[in-house]
């Protein structure tokens, strides 16, 4: 399977990797991904840190990566700015399954957008691109809603339908990590490459510390705009 930014989406300060996990056994416990994320929330009770708010200039550049292609990032926020805020007003993350955890604890941790997809449902390759407004989106958790991108919108799309909108916004419910996902896809993202890059590796290594113990292999892809595409 091959993942491919394509031309009209790629920008000279965005870097993204892909992080991929073979033989995943989500159904037994992670203890260390349930001690990441009760050392979090104990670091916000105990105010020591707090998720990064909109001044935090990670966040300000997704706020403005939204905008630049029509979306509007205080309604329709990026996926690490929505999970730190509930993180920050619920005192908590959510749980859904340890690959989930895992992800959600690395991406408020490093204060940078994160998703995932199950590889054993995507159908033929992955494209980021700007949608053309007739494509197809069924949110996570509705199956029976069905939405269409705004033209424009940066999206994750194969070829059946779309992936995420608003390029990290939100994931679409076919690809959904479960608990008894075993091909997994982890992806990460900044859109400040130039001073944020070490900040991307090391969430990266961060998240594949964390499934090591919990899959068969491991792997870590990456995707700029002098190499804008991998097979996974």
């Amino acid at each position: 399977m091959r993942i491919a930014c394509r031309r009209s989406a790629r920008n000279a300060n965005t870097l993204i990797v892909v992080v991929t996990a073979g033989g995943l056994r989500g159904g037994e416990p992670w203890p260390a991904t349930a001690a990441a994320l009760a050392d979090l929330e104990a670091q916000l009770a105990d105010g020591v840190w707090r998720p990064a708010e909109e001044s935090d200039p990670r966040i300000e550049a997704w706020h403005g990566a939204y905008r630049s292609f029509g979306t509007n990032p205080r309604r329709i926020r990026p996926s690490v700015d929505a999970l730190g805020r509930r993180m920050a007003k619920k005192g908590r993350l959510p749980r859904i399954n340890p690959a989930v955890d895992s992800c959600n604890a690395v991406s408020v941790r490093h204060s940078l957008p994160a998703g995932a997809f199950d590889l054993d449902d995507v159908t033929g390759d992955v494209v980021i691109c700007h949608a053309d407004g007739s494509e197809t989106f069924i949110p996570l958790g509705e199956p029976g809603t069905a939405e269409n991108p705004k033209p424009g919108e940066i999206i994750y799309a194969d070829t059946t339908d779309v992936l995420t909108r608003h390029w990290n916004h939100r994931d679409a419910h076919r690809t959904r990590i479960a608990e008894d996902s075993t091909h997994v896809a982890f992806v990460l993202e900044t859109v400040t490459a130039t001073r944020g890059g070490h900040l991307l590796k090391a969430a990266a290594d961060d998240l594949q510390t964390l499934l090591h113990p919990h899959c068969e292999k491991s792997a870590v892809h990456y995707l700029s705009p002098a190499h804008p595409d991998t097979t996974v």
